[in-house]
């Protein structure tokens, strides 16, 4: 959100007023407190009717500090995430008559006495080299004439917004140096650019699909590539201008009173994400099953029990591995989701086919979403029990969009959500194995929670209690480390409720690749586990899309077939006239069986996102920090720790990419090369470059199951 109209001037109706100084520094329990007017106090008449930000100071862990600018201190104040601070840490603070320190160990900040205000982070070793710092002009109280043009003005149904970026009366802002050469990453799954420098990110859940600037998943997290990271405490709209208004700075503003943000120490990007992740959970263990490949009934299919068969039976016919199947939609009746109910129309014994499915070694995935559409015979125990979101006029809030007279599940409400997870518990006890919780982003501003929560926090807190209830009852269920969410929506902690997909991209090579994007950002922001959907979700991918799109697919940490309006078996994208090894079929059990060669691999990288929050799919520049060169690569990435990946984005095969220093083999072919420069091949729909770093010892399970291993 731009207040200003270049250097000199705030834009029209735009009054911004800055900490000029620190006037006085306290320390206050365990936090460290400046007093900051907005103008250099020259005297007793300079007191006088004039805002005073107060800005406070603590350490809720190791390497970690929590900023809070606060103009009103009794104003309601935004929930944030849930922290986890680390209650045996102790910071040490210190005042003398030039400054006031916090010492947190690996980072340290300090607040300069005095004009112009002076807010700096420093690491904690010896050299005390800054990481960043918040100057002049850089912590602001803005207030809005009305009709001043800064944001949109409020969008939806009957006066309730759903873009969250309805004008406020006040808005806190801080800014952050970036130094030559930085450059930002993470703040949730983005599609467009990698490097995040240059753009305006709007922090705000959206339907968007992958082709706009909008995401399922925002994060108001970024990390750097000069090793710290920042976390924006605040569960609501949160702006960024990541050098977009002051190109010098990274600006985040937020409405209301006050503005929180913790800046977390590295100095290497996996260091950050550690504790970025222990502050806002670890991603959590997957089960074995998971890994291996998802098949989907896709969206608006016509399928019954006869279709699912059949596909199962064309993936084993042609010796295809697969590991769990999809049911999207439709398994329940049209204008009834969600009632749990299968269709008896077309799925008369569900109980028995599940069973069937779980016989031929096959898990089962259903589709779910926090709906209640009014034709399900669960709307009226909805409206009886209290269990929907109501407008500030206690009617129930509904609209026709996605489903006719729709309602939302209540998840603050605790009766609710023992409700939903009753109804769920019951599905699960039919055989279903894994949910996919879609929706969750399209949450209106201004409803009435039953918790009292603000409405404009509970559009992102809201994805967090659907995810939690249905997660939470697959773990009491099927137990610790069985529990495999399919989920679109999340924000800061979703990492710990696995797995997310990238939403709904379209059948090509750029769609491929944004979704690529998408990954490699939500990477960066703390998520260990990323998916897509194979050759597309929206259209009919051509086949050279959908074979390219197979390796990248198979080489992700979880993979899943699925379309809008067709299928996506494999054997529907053959004409018979490929050449050897060149068909979608075999294309499709080359990688398939790789992928279950890896199994035991990823399984040790899962439990390295477990216990690190460092992610099974990675970006390069997280995993080669100081090599220069992959500081903008976003075609390319680890998988696992020892495993480099670079998709084809072409039909001819066309391939360029980066290798860093050191021996790497090739996976393919076994040879060795030297690396430290770029390549460029070409390659079948059977091959990719797949390359293993130098020294790497990958476990691998073998054909007949037992384990072996490769070395490089």
């Amino acid at each position: 959100m731009k207040f200003t109209d270049g250097f000199w001037h705030t834009r029209p109706g735009v009054e911004a007023l800055y900490a000029q100084e620190a006037r006085d520094l306290a320390i206050e329990g365990d936090e460290l407190v400046a007093w900051a007017p907005t103008r250099v106090i020259a005297g007793r008449g300079d007191t006088l009717n004039r805002p005073m930000l107060t800005v406070s100071l603590a350490s809720p862990a190791e390497g970690v500090i929590r900023v809070r600018v606060e103009h009103h201190r009794g104003a309601p104040r935004d929930p944030g995430f849930g922290i986890e601070a680390d209650a045996t840490h102790a910071p040490v603070l210190a005042i003398d008559d030039a400054e006031g320190v916090l010492d947190a160990g690996s980072l340290r900040a300090r607040i300069r006495r005095g004009a112009p205000w002076e807010l700096t982070f420093e690491r904690g070793s010896d050299d005390g080299a800054a990481y960043t710092s918040s100057g002049r002009k850089s912590v602001g109280y803005v207030r809005l004439a009305p009709g001043a043009p800064v944001a949109a003005e409020p969008a939806g149904i009957a006066g309730i917004t759903t873009t969250g970026l309805a004008p406020s009366p006040t808005y806190v802002h801080t800014q952050l140096a970036l130094g030559v050469g930085e450059l930002v990453y993470g703040l949730g799954e983005r599609f467009g650019p990698l490097v995040k420098n240059g753009q305006t990110i709007d922090i705000w859940n959206a339907d968007g699909g992958t082709s706009s600037e909008q995401s399922y998943k925002n994060v108001p997290f970024y990390l750097t590539n000069r090793g710290y990271g920042v976390l924006v405490n605040h569960a609501g709209h949160v702006s960024f201008e990541v050098g977009s208004e002051a190109v010098e700075q990274v600006q985040f503003s937020v409405a209301g009173e006050s503005l929180e943000y913790f800046v977390i120490a590295g100095p290497t990007p996996a260091e950050v994400l550690d504790r970025y992740t222990r502050l806002t959970g670890r991603p959590a263990l997957v089960p074995e099953w998971s890994y291996g490949l998802w098949l989907s009934t896709s969206f608006t299919t016509d399928y019954d029990e006869a279709t699912v068969n059949a596909f199962i039976d064309g993936m084993a016919e042609r010796d295809i591995p697969l590991g769990v199947f999809h049911f999207d939609c439709f398994w329940m009746r049209e204008f009834h989701w969600t009632d749990f109910e299968w269709d008896p129309a077309v799925f008369p014994d569900p109980e028995g086919m599940l069973a069937r499915l779980h016989d031929r070694g096959l898990r089962v995935s259903a589709w779910l979403n926090p709906y209640i559409a009014q034709r399900s015979k669960l709307f009226r125990e909805g409206v009886e029990g209290g269990y929907l979101v109501r407008r500030p006029d206690g009617t129930v809030w509904q609209w026709d969009l996605w489903q006719a007279g729709m309602a939302l599940v209540d998840f603050t409400n605790p009766d609710a959500t023992r409700w939903f997870q009753g109804h769920l518990r019951r599905l699960l006890a039919q055989g279903v194995d894994a949910i996919k919780t879609d929706f969750g982003e399209r949450v209106p501003v201004g409803l009435a929670w039953h918790d009292g929560s603000d409405p404009e926090a509970m559009h992102h807190r809201y994805t967090e209690l659907y995810n939690r209830a249905v997660f939470d009852v697959l773990e009491e269920v099927r137990g610790p480390g069985e529990a495999v969410l399919f989920a679109r929506s999340a924000t800061a902690g979703g990492q710990s409720m696995p797995v997310h997909w990238g939403g709904d991209n379209s059948s090509s090579f750029t769609s491929m690749a944004e979704s690529l994007r998408g990954g490699l950002s939500l990477a960066m922001s703390g998520f260990g586990y990323w998916s897509h959907d194979i050759g597309g979700f929206e259209g009919d991918p051509d086949p050279s899309v959908f074979k390219r799109w197979l390796a990248f697919g198979l080489l992700s940490s979880h993979s899943r077939l699925h379309g809008s309006t067709s299928y996506r078996v494999p054997w529907a994208f053959d004409d018979g006239t490929e050449a050897p090894g060149q068909s979608a079929v075999e294309v499709t059990r080359a990688f398939a069986k790789l992928k279950r060669s890896l199994t035991p691999y990823l399984v040790a990288a899962g439990e390295e996102a477990h216990r690190t929050g460092r992610p099974i799919m990675r970006p390069m520049q997280l995993e080669f920090p100081g090599d220069p060169a992959v500081a903008h690569l976003d075609r390319q990435y680890l998988l696992g720790p020892s495993l480099l990946v670079a998709p084809v984005f072409s039909a001819a095969g066309d391939v360029e990419y980066y290798l860093p220093h050191g021996r790497w083999t090739n996976w393919f072919t076994r040879e060795v090369v030297e690396g430290g420069g770029w390549r460029r091949e070409v390659h079948g729909f059977d091959t990719l470059p797949l390359w293993v770093r130098e020294g790497a010892v990958i476990p691998l399970a073998g054909d007949d199951g037992q384990p072996t291993e490769f070395r490089a």
